[in-house]
């Protein structure tokens, strides 16, 4: 009996700290998901139009365009895609103005790896119900 290979989750970091994106690309990629990580917001846009995630796992402060500019055009361009936002700096505000916008959840940094995956398998499930 041949058995279905379990699709992989495509998900997208966008966050301007390299390291932190760079990390947490590898480690979600040791637990079966298939990543890319980006460090702009621009950068983000371009990877999306190229490749559609899944998930776009986004940092709101970047230098270029901040998180809430990307989700705007995310959401625009892309309803589809799921959105979770990076927050630090104790941004509860800008995630949840980000939640009225249309992203999926918020998490603060720093991020329990965990939870993060929890949301990206409940975004993904949201994602592929509508």
């Amino acid at each position: 009996m041949k058995t279905e290979k379990k699709k992989q989750i495509r998900v997208l970091i966008a966050d301007d700290e390299v390291e932190f994106t760079e990390t947490l690309g590898t480690r979600l990629k040791l637990r079966g998901f298939e990543t890319n990580t980006v460090s702009s917001g621009i950068a983000a846009l371009k990877a999306i139009e190229e490749v559609p995630p899944d998930v776009l796992v986004l940092d709101l402060k970047m230098p270029d365009l901040n998180g809430l500019e990307v989700l705007a055009k995310v959401k625009e361009n892309f309803p589809a895609i799921e959105v979770i936002i990076l927050t630090g700096h104790g941004s509860f505000e800008a995630g949840k103005e980000g939640m009225e916008q249309g992203a999926f959840d918020y998490i603060m940094k720093p991020v329990d790896l965990s939870q993060l995956i929890g949301k990206i398998e409940e975004a993904y499930l949201k994602g592929k119900a509508a």
